[in-house]
């Protein structure tokens, strides 16, 4: 009779016996293992890139590319809240994309609750702008994306060089109307007293659109140029980092 040794060291019962109850351990559900993130329970809002009214009058503008420029600050605006889950807007354009969704301000209501179950937002927020001789207008309606019912809308007047002050009152607005408390009132002195001008935001608005289609190069050195011009405007710093870290 030929004797096989064995190329594997000989485990005792003992140590099988320990090592079974550790994978068995491992792999039960509720387990630290195997346990998901805690889920994030606030109410979700997702802001749709607003619809261009355009610029009239003497001192034309050009205000396209605001379109996601006033998004993304209304969007920053809502993130100051801690009860609200922000959707990002670029995660939003990723799934609407997947989706072949083509949407623009102009959302009715079959689209909002549409939109409302595919990033799973209990609010989406919809709007359109309109620069006439210098008069900032900024007008949005926010659905229920569970039920696609109009909660409430909303409209909001104030000079081109006041543009922060009338995104930042608009998020006011916004929270109001979905009732979720207003935010604490330093968060609020410090985000209503900060300094920045159209300026600034319109180079913001191109630089988000530039990062949109790919031109990071030329959105780095808007971000930068901003960044040193305008250093109230915290997003673009923020913006700039995020960029440089991808």
């Amino acid at each position: 009779m030929s004797i096989v040794h064995s190329m594997f060291p000989r485990i005792s019962r003992a140590r099988l016996l320990a090592a079974s109850v550790i994978l068995g351990f491992l792999l039960l559900p509720g387990t630290l293992a195997a346990q998901d993130a805690p889920a994030d329970d606030r109410p979700g809002i997702a802001v749709i890139p607003l619809d261009n009214g355009g610029s009239y009058g003497p001192d034309q503008q050009d205000v396209e590319a605001l379109q996601v420029g006033l998004q993304q600050m209304l969007l920053t605006e809502l993130d100051q809240s801690t009860d609200l889950r922000i959707v990002e807007r670029q995660r939003l354009r990723e799934i609407l994309d997947e989706q072949q969704l083509t949407i623009d301000g102009r959302v009715d209501p079959s689209t909002a609750m549409q939109i409302g179950q595919l990033v799973q937002a209990r609010y989406i927020v919809t709007g359109a702008f309109m620069d006439l001789w210098g008069d900032f207008r900024l007008d949005v309606r926010i659905f229920d994306g569970e039920t696609s019912e109009v909660i409430t809308t909303a409209r909001l007047n104030a000079d081109r060089t006041d543009l922060y002050q009338l995104v930042f009152d608009m998020a006011g607005l916004i929270m109001e109307g979905v009732d979720l408390p207003p935010l604490s009132g330093e968060v609020r002195e410090a985000r209503r007293s900060r300094e920045i001008s159209p300026e600034a935001i319109t180079l913001y608005s191109r630089a988000q659109v530039l990062e949109d289609v790919g031109q990071t190069d030329q959105a780095r050195e808007l971000y930068q140029r901003i960044v040193q011009d305008f250093p109230d405007m915290t997003e673009a710093g923020e913006a700039l980092e995020q960029l440089q870290g991808n």
